[in-house]
């Protein structure tokens, strides 16, 4: 990565082979998936993306090898609010911070969101974040949806956001995730494959779809960890990074996340269910004790390359306090 205008960074890469005949402007969204398409045919429009030295059209074909040069847009955003919000380090190093993301935390600011974000309890933790995202998004590299908690992964510089966001591309990011989930999953082991795109009339979430038009690819692989009465404990491995992936493929096979109100999980899990699914009688207090009220899905491992030394590095995070009564429960312990 080279530097250029001051309020852009240049970067400077070589089209894989798995891109070969992708639209560049395509190309550039999956490999940056924090900026819009729009914004890269904007800048490719005003040819600030150069393929082997030449501008090119936004409807461009890419081929093996192709050298790209892309001035990345400056994120029309400013203003973001370093708060003092505690965060849970895992590890930190010159080039990278990864983080025990607990739920109920947004990952950056948007639309009635703008306070209390992981965003700006970076920007307060922190004296050096990579700016590549823009301004409201500082070091962030991947995000977690608001409700689910776990490991997640932010650059210092724009050259280890770059090279990681690369990884996260090329699908060289292990994910495992932990999920309970409603009802009995039948098969020990199996994979969950669709195409997917945002539902045309709930904008809010995604939708699995026939394979044409805007649809992408998804695949999820699941195991049973430990089964329950009404219940299954899960591993979780998405092999692609869809929006809302894991809550929409556990839905698809119908069982749902617990506590999943999107995505027909419900509203939460009370111990008086728990004993019901037992065959036990609650006593009326039962129905008052909320063993967990978010989406019970839990970013339990992630392992990536360093950036800078090309080690593989595991981060795992311990299973939060909710998940851990709900599993208690469950088992009759609690």
């Amino acid at each position: 990565m080279t530097a250029g205008d001051p309020s852009r960074e240049t970067v400077e890469l070589t089209v894989e082979a798995r891109a070969h005949g992708w639209r560049i402007d395509h190309y550039l969204t999956r490999l940056f998936p924090n900026f819009s398409r729009a914004l890269f045919q904007k800048a490719i429009e005003q040819g600030r993306v150069l393929v082997n030295g030449l501008p090119v059209k936004t409807s461009r074909r890419l081929r093996v090898n192709d050298r790209l040069s892309v001035s990345l847009p400056k994120a029309p955003d400013s203003g973001l609010v370093p708060e003092d919000i505690p965060l849970d380090v895992l590890y930190e190093d010159e080039a990278l911070v990864v983080l025990d993301k607990s739920a109920d935390m947004i990952v950056h600011p948007g639309k009635g969101n703008y306070r209390g974000t992981l965003a700006g309890a970076l920007q307060f933790h922190f004296d050096r974040l990579s700016d590549m995202a823009g301004s409201l998004r500082p070091g962030i590299v991947h995000r977690l949806d608001r409700d689910t908690s776990g490991v997640l992964v932010v650059a210092k510089d724009n050259q280890v956001h770059h090279k990681l966001s690369a990884q996260f591309a090329r699908r060289e990011v292990t994910k495992e995730y932990r999920a309970l989930v409603k009802g009995v999953v039948e098969r020990d082991c199996d994979v969950i494959e669709t195409h997917v795109r945002v539902h045309p009339k709930r904008r809010e979430r995604m939708l699995v779809c026939p394979a044409e038009g805007n649809a992408r690819h998804a695949r999820t692989v699941y195991e049973v960890l430990e089964r329950f009465p009404k219940h299954s404990w899960m591993r979780l491995k998405p092999e692609t990074g869809r929006t809302h992936q894991l809550r929409l493929h556990m839905e698809h096979i119908r069982h749902s996340i617990v506590a999943d109100r999107l995505y027909g999980g419900g509203r939460d899990l009370r111990s008086a269910e728990v004993k019901r699914a037992r065959g036990e009688e609650p006593s009326p207090a039962d129905d008052d004790v909320v063993l967990i009220s978010r989406q019970a899905l839990h970013a339990f491992r992630l392992e990536f390359d360093h950036p800078h030394t090309g080690e593989r590095l595991a981060f795992e995070a311990p299973l939060p306090a909710d998940i851990a009564r709900s599993l208690a429960a469950l088992r009759g312990n609690g």
